[in-house]
């Protein structure tokens, strides 16, 4: 089946090991590392039939040479997501005063190495400034606010894929309480997918969301939300499935999920994906890592409209999961040392 919108990704030329445990150096020693031999995860995915194999990315990080000699390589990578600099307290700090200094950053590198761009987030609960969440505003106000922030951002980056609603759902499939919500009921989802496309019909406007991977309650009402959008005419192209995984709990309905949002006329898209564990990392668990990496990927490669694949960045050095999940960790396919882990086989092997 062809891909969905392939008028969209023509237009942008896209169809055509382990590090030791602290205070133990000799830990790493015991514990498997990558086999493949495989030059680039983004070639091999082109190969597979899919757009892109990408990755997240931050500012801090690219002060990090052995970091950017991989980032920047287009065979291993061929999309990034600025994993922070687009949101909205870096973006508009004081109301109607944008800043885009830092998402300019990404946005260039991705175009100097030749790589699709991911825009990451227009509305989202979390990181606001405060002026949005105690501005005590009624809903013209938001709705203005909310026009004037997506309209703004996608028109300063255009002709990308954008998330443009960001983890509107609690985990029962419930919508979630925020500032937006509380003000505007379900209709700022709306209003933001219409800004979006206005600003540039060009762009390619995404939901996205975590625990909606496998079938279940809140994957449920993300379907229910698409039909709703689409009997109203609002512009919803495709589903973000964000993927943070625990290793060995991988959902066992990933294909079956995708192929349901895929038959209501979206494409998908895995775009932040990792598989965390409990630490000490072990050559058992490194293993059954390598197992869900290879189901999560083979996934998307058995759904024609899955069209491509976005980790949460590369390597456990820069992972978002021990600062978040006491405990827990080794998430990405690459170790702190930027040594690959057996998950750089699975990535391989799911393709």
């Amino acid at each position: 089946m062809a891909i969905k919108n392939a008028a969209f990704w023509t237009a942008l030329g896209w169809l055509t090991s382990v590090a030791a445990a602290p205070g133990n150096p000799s830990a790493a020693a015991s514990l498997p590392v990558s086999t493949s031999n495989v030059a680039g995860l983004h070639v091999l995915a082109k190969q597979a039939g899919k757009l892109y194999f990408g990755t997240a990315t931050d500012n801090p990080e690219l002060t990090n040479t052995s970091y950017t000699a991989i980032l920047n390589n287009s065979q291993m990578f061929g999309q990034i997501t600025a994993a922070n600099s687009m949101k909205w307290d870096a973006t508009e700090p004081q109301q109607g005063v944008f800043t885009f200094a830092a998402g300019d950053v990404i946005a260039n590198l991705a175009k100097q190495n030749g790589q699709l761009l991911r825009g990451h987030n227009c509305v989202w609960h979390n990181q606001l400034p405060s002026w949005v969440t105690a501005g005590n505003f009624n809903a013209a106000q938001l709705t203005q606010i909310i026009q004037t922030r997506c309209s703004t951002l996608v028109g300063h980056y255009k002709g990308q894929v954008w998330d443009v609603v960001n983890e509107p759902f609690n985990d029962d499939g419930t919508f979630r309480q925020d500032v937006f919500f509380n003000t505007l009921g379900q209709s700022y989802i709306a209003t933001a997918l219409n800004a979006a496309k206005a600003a540039d019909p060009d762009a390619k406007v995404y939901i996205n969301d975590f625990n909606i991977e496998g079938t279940g309650a809140k994957a449920t009402s993300m379907k229910t939300l698409i039909k709703s959008l689409k009997s109203q005419g609002v512009p919803i192209e495709g589903i973000g499935l964000q993927s943070h995984f625990i290793v060995g709990e991988v959902p066992t309905t990933l294909v079956q999920n995708m192929q349901e949002f895929a038959a209501l006329g979206v494409e998908i898209a895995i775009t932040e994906l990792d598989v965390r564990m409990t630490l000490p990392e072990t050559a058992a668990l490194l293993a059954q890592q390598k197992k869900d990496y290879e189901t999560v990927i083979a996934a998307c490669q058995a759904v024609p409209q899955c069209v491509g694949v976005t980790v949460w960045d590369f390597t456990d050095k820069f992972s978002w999961v021990p600062g978040t999940f006491a405990g827990q960790g080794a998430a990405c396919p690459w170790d702190e040392n930027f040594v690959r882990k057996p998950a750089f086989d699975g990535i391989v092997a799911g393709f």
